[in-house]
């Protein structure tokens, strides 16, 4: 063996020389090889939003050669499906987000940046970051959907939406102050306006959100207060439409309502909501309801910044797109999602994860046609059913015609939810959660905190666990 050398310093292809202890040490220059080998030759494929269907369409883009840019305001990818968890003090928040670089690490065509797109350049194939800018080749748009008050946005103030982890913890903090509220007062009109929980909108998130107070109210907090009795928690959902679950078949829209008036919920259909205020709501023209805990679950329309790319839209906001999803006058750009208005047999998709991640994973698809200069092909929905739990071991679910409740749907909607969840860790704490939840009833995260107010020099004050 030469003078120098160890057995530790063979290794990989070959073996690295150690300089005797006469030699003199030289510091060596080190050239950082560039991320991408022949960046400037790479066409850029830029997907803004990592959601559902923005991680489908840059992973069916993994093996392509180009430079893939994820782009995204928030580091986390967000399981939304069971954000109202977290909303309710089931679920903490890492249970259902995952590190966006951390999901795509392993793919090395891709970068990932943590920014917020302030504008889309279709004509001169450009978006704006602020001050920055990047031009692509290709764009996938999935940017998802925020919190529509159909032109009242002055009531998101005091009653905020669900589709954030910000939103989240700003209802789990409104909630459990609520009836932190209700202890310490001493006027009986104030502490019912305190327990009085209204949700507006009887889609699946409202529903859900619904369940999840009735149970916490009776189930949880049963025994936590002195001075009221939790169980005597008031929650009301209000729809405006002839149904709770509209979109859901019939027989299952009713046996929602009958579960959910099983666990104390008050359901009122056809109740159009015209004002809300820190005090509480208005039905109607005259029908006041005294409420200090308001949740919004009604509508949601599409980034405001689409409509400023010119192309034509729909009242939410999302981009009507042709039958392969890309932006009419731009084959380059694909908007898949909540910011696609896409039809099929005369009604449009829902907005739900599985349509994200098959609208993505086309989209990528058709990038890969265009780069080989092949034409696009149409995109078709395929509908693999819709499920919503209302509360423990009560669920309805629809699959392709076939339509549980219950238990049985309970159970498939856990079996299906653990499966989606984006690793290991979040299945098996979701998983132990739940397990703890339905044996005990005993929530994972019950705990919230606020700063102090100006005239208070005291800590912040933090509820209970």
């Amino acid at each position: 063996m030469p003078r120098g050398i160890t057995p530790q310093d063979r290794r990989g292809r070959g073996w690295i020389p150690r300089l005797p202890s006469y030699a003199p040490r030289v510091t060596p220059t080190i050239q950082r090889e560039p991320k991408f080998a022949g960046e400037s030759a790479l066409p850029t494929i830029v997907v803004l939003g990592g959601g559902f269907g923005g991680l489908a369409a840059a992973k069916a883009l993994r093996k392509v050669k180009a430079r893939i840019v994820v782009i995204d305001r928030q580091n986390h990818h967000l399981f939304q499906p069971l954000l109202y968890q977290v909303a309710t003090a089931g679920l903490a928040a890492p249970d259902i987000a995952s590190p966006i670089r951390r999901i795509l690490r392993k793919q090395k065509n891709t970068e990932v940046r943590y920014a917020e797109v302030t504008a889309i350049d279709p004509e001169t194939k450009t978006i704006a970051m602020g001050d920055r800018s990047l031009g692509y080749d290709y764009l996938v748009i999935a940017t998802g959907a925020t919190h529509s008050y159909f032109g009242n946005d002055q009531w998101g103030a005091v009653a905020p939406g669900l589709k954030t982890l910000e939103d989240a913890h700003e209802i789990r903090a409104k909630v459990l102050r609520a009836f932190e509220s209700a202890e310490v007062t001493d006027d009986a009109e104030e502490q019912r306006a305190w327990l009085r929980m209204v949700v507006v909108g009887a889609g699946p998130t409202g529903v859900e959100l619904a369940g999840a107070l009735a149970e916490l109210s009776r189930k949880i907090l049963d025994k936590d207060f002195r001075h009221f009795d939790p169980r005597g928690t008031e929650v009301l959902l209000i729809e405006g439409g002839p149904r709770v679950l509209l979109a859901y078949p019939e027989d299952l829209s009713e046996k929602a309502e009958d579960q959910l008036r099983s666990l104390g919920v008050t359901v009122r259909k056809g109740a159009m909501v015209s004002n809300i205020t820190e005090e509480g709501v208005t039905i109607g023209e005259a029908e006041f309801l005294p409420a200090k805990t308001v949740l919004w679950a009604a509508g949601v329309q599409a980034s405001r910044m689409l409509g400023a790319t010119g192309a034509k839209t729909d009242r939410a906001g999302r981009v009507q797109v042709e039958r392969d999803l890309s932006m009419p006058g731009h084959p380059e750009v694909f908007v898949i999602g909540d910011a696609a208005h896409f039809e099929q047999y005369g009604a449009q998709i829902p907005g739900v994860a599985p349509a994200a991640m098959q609208m993505g994973r086309h989209a990528g698809d058709q990038i890969q046609r265009l780069m080989k200069s092949r034409g696009t092909e149409a995109f078709h929905y395929t509908d693999k059913g819709s499920m919503a739990t209302i509360g423990r071991a009560s669920a309805v679910a629809n699959f392709r015609g076939r339509h549980l409740s219950g238990f049985l749907a309970w159970m498939a909607w856990l079996f299906i939810h653990l499966i989606f969840l984006i690793g290991f860790r979040s299945r098996l704490v979701v998983l132990i959660n739940w397990f703890s939840a339905y044996v005990g009833y005993r929530p994972a995260a019950r705990v919230f905190a606020e700063m102090a107010k100006a005239d208070d020099s005291t800590s912040p004050r933090a509820a209970e666990e």
